[in-house]
C-alpha cells in the first residue's frame, strides 16, 4: 500500500528537489564513490545519479527508491545519535564489524548487497542499539 508520504514524494519535485539533496550530502560525508551511491538507490548506472545530482526536481522515485531513502535517512539519523562525534558516525559504516550480523565486515558491505532488505537490516540494527523496537 502507497502511504500519502510516498504518494506526495512521487508527484511533488518540491519534496524530491530536496530529499534527493540531503542524500547526496549524506553520501557526500560517507565518502561514497558512485558505483556505492548507484547500488545504494537501486539505480542502473551513473549516468542516471548525475541526472538526479543536476536536475534533483524532475527525478521521478519508484517506490523501491524512496524505500531506499527512508532507510539511507534513518542510518544517518541513528548514527548521529549514537555517535554525536561527526567523524565517528561518518566512519562507522567502514569500519569492521564483530556484531554477528556483519560477521567482521563493514556494515556498508552488508548495505551494498544490492537489496533494500540489506539496508533495512542495517537500519533496524542501529534501531535497536539505540533502544528502539
Amino acid at each position: 500500500m502507497v502511504t500519502q508520504a510516498e504518494r506526495q514524494l512521487r508527484l511533488d519535485s518540491n519534496v524530491t528537489g530536496s530529499l534527493l539533496p540531503a542524500i547526496f550530502k549524506i553520501f557526500s560525508q560517507w565518502r561514497l564513490a558512485c558505483a556505492q551511491q548507484v547500488a545504494l538507490l537501486g539505480l542502473s548506472n551513473e549516468r542516471a545519479l548525475y541526472n538526479w545530482k543536476s536536475q534533483p526536481d524532475k527525478a521521478r522515485l519508484t517506490q523501491d527508491q524512496l524505500e531506499r531513502t527512508s532507510y539511507i535517512l534513518g542510518i544517518f539519523e541513528s548514527l548521529q545519535v549514537l555517535l554525536p562525534e561527526q567523524s565517528q558516525a561518518d566512519r562507522w559504516l567502514i569500519i569492521p564489524n564483530d556484531n554477528p550480523l556483519f560477521n567482521g565486515t563493514k556494515p556498508l558491505n552488508h548495505m551494498l548487497a544490492g537489496q533494500v532488505i540489506d539496508l533495512a537490516v542495517v537500519r533496524n540494527f542501529l534501531d535497536a542499539e539505540r533502544g528502539g523496537c
